[in-house]
């Protein structure tokens, strides 16, 4: 037996550790984070940004809806990081603020095919719930 593997009678197992701590609001934070991503409108314009930065008209052409809603959704999704702005004259330009947020929309694509009938078998979550 490898001695780096084993445990003696008087150790204890190794505890994983805790994903969010126990005090705090660590969860509650995390939470909003997945919130802000649980709207269709919202994962759509985060992919569209997370190869180029586009302005906001650019955006309503990709997602069809009105101005002033993609303004609401590209807002919501500065003020939480996920993109940032920069302003030229008139003309605001939205990027992906972190690389990560690719390989988070890559993954959670993945996943959702991966469990694309339990997903659709739900009913705790409404798939029209904002």
């Amino acid at each position: 037996m490898n001695d780096t593997t084993s445990t003696t009678a008087t150790e204890a197992p190794a505890t994983p550790q805790a994903l969010f701590p126990d005090s705090g609001t660590g969860v509650e934070v995390v939470a909003k984070f997945f919130r802000a991503l649980g709207d269709p409108t919202r994962l759509r314009l985060l992919e569209f940004l997370l190869h180029a930065e586009h302005t906001v008209t650019e955006c309503v052409t990709h997602v069809g809806l009105s101005q002033g809603r993609v303004s609401v959704h590209l807002a919501c999704l500065a003020d939480c990081g996920y993109v940032s702005v920069r302003r030229q004259g008139r003309r605001a330009y939205y990027r992906v603020a972190d690389p990560r947020v690719a390989d988070l929309v890559v993954l959670a694509r993945s996943l959702a095919a991966d469990n694309r009938t339990a997903l659709a078998c739900c009913e705790r979550i409404d798939a029209h719930t904002h």
